[in-house]
């Protein structure tokens, strides 16, 4: 799901942007802040709208990374190194603030808020990591999606093997979701002359999109990302997500996982 958002969002943001700044570049913003509001106003998981906010977050983060190197005049390895500051003074002031950095804790609308800023920074610097393998370093966009596709493995080999901290593993893999569906998106969308199969992208922003959507009506069915709070038996109506995105109420006697 995430790799199908990262590369919806690539073809979808690539598109808006023949639109112009002001037209695509709204677009992009208003998309966001719908989405934002929506997440925020619910107070448990909710796949439509996390996977909504989600989508457009992929959209919006493409977008304003390409602002910076395409009308900034950034260069690829410039907006990398951003991002990656960004990355790493959000984590800080999360941990700073809350001493955890874990998913499971985001049981809080300022954890949230927290993560879903770290979510943007990672699409962000996603972005302009794949841009820069891509085209920077002249790997062009299938080699690049392959590249990636070794590197998320890495985290979890290392978590596997030699104990890296399933916090700090989750999150690198969570970084290089973003590089991978990216640089897929981009080979099936861009001109020949660039490295792609020229798909095209609107047509590839429509096929991802419906992917996603089909995907987060199974979720909203199934509900198989549901996990139940901890010391509660499965007959009980679970209630948060592997994002556990639940926000309680302080006068409910509610489980923190």
């Amino acid at each position: 799901m995430k790799i199908l958002t990262t590369a919806g969002g690539e073809a979808a943001s690539d598109y808006l942007k023949t639109w112009g700044n002001i037209k695509g570049g709204g677009t992009e913003v208003g998309l966001f802040a719908i989405a934002l509001v929506l997440q925020f106003s619910t107070r448990r998981y909710r796949a439509f709208s996390y996977w909504f906010l989600a989508y457009s977050i992929a959209i919006f983060g493409t977008g304003v990374s390409d602002f910076l190197h395409l009308d900034v005049k950034i260069p690829y390895a410039g907006t990398t190194l951003l991002w990656a500051i960004v990355l790493i003074g959000i984590f800080w002031t999360w941990h700073h603030s809350e001493r955890t950095l874990s998913i499971h804790s985001v049981t809080t609308q300022r954890r949230e808020a927290y993560y879903w800023a770290t979510v943007f920074a990672t699409f962000a610097l996603g972005t302009a990591l794949g841009d820069f393998t891509a085209t920077s370093l002249g790997l062009g966009y299938l080699a690049s999606g392959i590249l990636f596709a070794v590197v998320i493995f890495i985290p979890a080999l290392a978590w596997w093997k030699f104990r890296l901290n399933a916090v700090a593993a989750f999150w690198m893999a969570y970084v290089v979701t973003r590089p991978l569906g990216a640089s897929f998106a981009d080979y099936i969308s861009k001109p020949r002359n660039i490295s792609g199969i020229a798909f095209g992208d609107g047509p590839t922003a429509v096929v991802f999109a419906v992917a996603v959507f089909l995907c987060v009506c199974y979720l909203a069915i199934a509900r198989p990302d549901i996990q139940p709070p901890l010391g509660t038996s499965d007959e009980r109506e679970p209630s948060v997500a592997p994002t556990s995105l639940l926000r309680t109420d302080p006068n409910e006697n509610a489980q923190q996982v």
